[in-house]
């Protein structure tokens, strides 16, 4: 299911905030208002690709603050669980004291409404959504369960929404920031291509 350009569904569920803590009435709405947020879901914690991605996604948090975004990880484990999982370090194949709010699908209502479920063993694929300040989703990524993601791409996307955002200039393949971008016009590409065809290398 393709959800770039359309609201990203609310839900309201138990999560572990980022100082350990656990509530029972996580709204994403309120939570997202207004902010540029990134939503990404994994299959089970205690598992093997999965730490991989939560902890990367971790030793970027700053990035991601830096750009003012939040970050939410959602998985069908329970709230508690995922304490647990916290609370393992990861010499012992736990993910440490994680910065960003983890939430509980645990009736996997939220990774149906994104449309991301594994059909035939019920848990999520590895799905990444950018959502913008309106809440409308503009970049969406999702992997099958062997390959984790690199969370550099996610960052540059935020980079690219708010580049386009700031100067109305359309992000080129291969863009990252600092580099050339076009102006939407048949001018503009003409001179993109003309002096930055190197680029697309």
């Amino acid at each position: 299911m393709v959800l770039v350009t359309k609201k990203a569904p609310d839900f309201n569920a138990s999560a572990v905030l980022n100082d350990g803590s656990i509530i029972n009435n996580f709204n994403f709405i309120e939570y997202s208002k207004n902010k540029v947020t990134v939503i990404f879901f994994w299959p089970l914690d205690f598992t093997f690709v999965c730490p991989s991605e939560i902890i990367s996604f971790n030793n970027h948090y700053n990035d991601f603050n830096e750009r003012n975004v939040n970050i939410l990880g959602i998985s069908c484990d329970s709230q508690f669980t995922h304490n647990a999982w916290r609370n393992t370090s990861i010499k012992n194949g736990g993910i440490g004291k994680i910065k960003f709010i983890m939430i509980s699908d645990l009736k996997k209502e939220i990774q149906k409404k994104y449309g991301i479920e594994y059909p035939e063993l019920g848990v999520a694929l590895r799905a990444s959504f950018l959502i913008d300040k309106k809440g409308i989703i503009r970049h969406q990524l999702v992997n099958d369960l062997p390959f984790g993601r690199n969370v550099n791409e996610m960052i540059r996307m935020i980079d690219a929404l708010n580049h386009y955002e700031k100067y109305g200039e359309v992000c080129p393949a291969q863009w990252e920031k600092g580099k050339k971008s076009i102006i939407p016009t048949s001018v503009g590409i003409s001179d993109y291509l003309t002096n930055n065809i190197n680029e697309l290398n």
